[in-house]
């Protein structure tokens, strides 16, 4: 059954959206989590339940990220979404350290697809379905410069800032 909740957060109200499992920690792999604004971001639909209890553990992670206490996110994510390609470039967002940044272009290097398929990679950056606990904000131009960002470049400016990640 998917179920979800929302969180004040100082981007505003997040949409989290989860799947029961009896696996996850708190019994819920999280499918999605949305910002305010978002391009493509999650809508609640007519059968899913409200249960703010089955995100309590994902949203004191997300409580202590923003308060600057934690450094790295221990959640389960629900498998199965996002293509091959684009589940390759998710675990190499994933990598990138809290505090620090890469490029589009060693994105692309890490997961094979040097090149031409810097252009392939943003756009699987793009179709992140886990803002902020999967770090696709540490994502910047080669010059430097903040590019793309599904909530908005005011967002990514924000959590770069919070994490001390140098921002042109």
């Amino acid at each position: 059954m998917t179920v979800y909740a929302t969180f004040d957060s100082p981007l505003g109200e997040l949409l989290l959206v989860g799947e029961e499992s009896a696996t996850a920690v708190g019994g819920t792999a999280l499918v999605s989590l949305s910002l305010p604004g978002q391009k493509g971001a999650a809508e609640v639909r007519d059968g899913w339940r409200l249960a703010p209890e089955e995100f309590e553990e994902i949203t004191a992670q997300l409580r202590a990220y923003f308060a600057g206490e934690l450094t790295c996110f221990s959640i389960e994510f629900a498998r199965g979404a996002g293509t091959d390609f684009q589940r390759r470039v998710w675990r190499a967002v994933e990598e990138i350290p809290y505090g620090r940044t890469a490029t589009y272009g060693q994105i692309a290097e890490r997961v094979g697809s040097a090149g031409a398929g810097v252009r392939a990679v943003g756009t699987a950056i793009g179709r992140n379905p886990l803002l902020v606990v999967r770090p696709c904000h540490r994502v910047i131009g080669a010059d430097g410069a903040l590019r793309g960002y599904a909530g908005g470049l005011p967002s990514k400016e924000r959590l770069l800032g919070l994490e001390g990640a140098l921002v042109p």
